[in-house]
């Protein structure tokens, strides 16, 4: 099950959060465990590349894009092999929805598009989708079709 994935600015404020499984009295924790690690990890981290740690039998792969960090948090089937997939598709559609690796003003401006594309990647703790016609369709909003 995918746990959790954050979006994060390069002063550790939360952007976008979606928790799946986990009780809202962890939520605080896994804030605040996550927004450290990437301070303590990210700096001078190229775009797109992939770090991993693991933390209470989870696993953890983040990483930098442009002025946003990006954690996504896993377990039991969703290993680091699995979360490397998962964050690779949310990249590739937030670069799709922002043209580039997003500042933060730009990420907040397209916050609803990536929004959408996320919810349609990640959808109740599992990997939903990582076909990008079909999650730019759906960012579009038009309706999916079937091949």
């Amino acid at each position: 099950m995918i746990l959790a994935v954050l979006f994060a600015n390069v002063e550790g404020n939360i952007l976008i959060e979606r928790f799946s499984g986990v009780p809202a009295e962890e939520r605080l924790h896994w804030r605040s465990f996550l927004v450290k690690l990437g301070a303590d990890n990210l700096k001078g981290v190229k775009n797109e590349e992939l770090l991993v740690a693991s933390h209470k039998s989870v696993y953890i792969v983040y990483t930098v894009l442009g002025d946003v960090s990006i954690f996504v948090v896993g377990k039991d089937e969703y290993d680091e092999l699995a979360l490397a997939e998962v964050i690779f598709a949310i990249t590739s559609a937030v670069k799709d929805v922002c043209g580039k690796p997003p500042t933060e003003r730009l990420f907040l401006d397209k916050y609803g598009k990536i929004c959408l594309c996320l919810d349609e990647i990640v959808w109740k703790g599992l990997l939903e989708n990582t076909d990008k016609d079909r999650i730019r369709r759906v960012m579009r909003l038009k309706p999916p079709t079937e091949f």
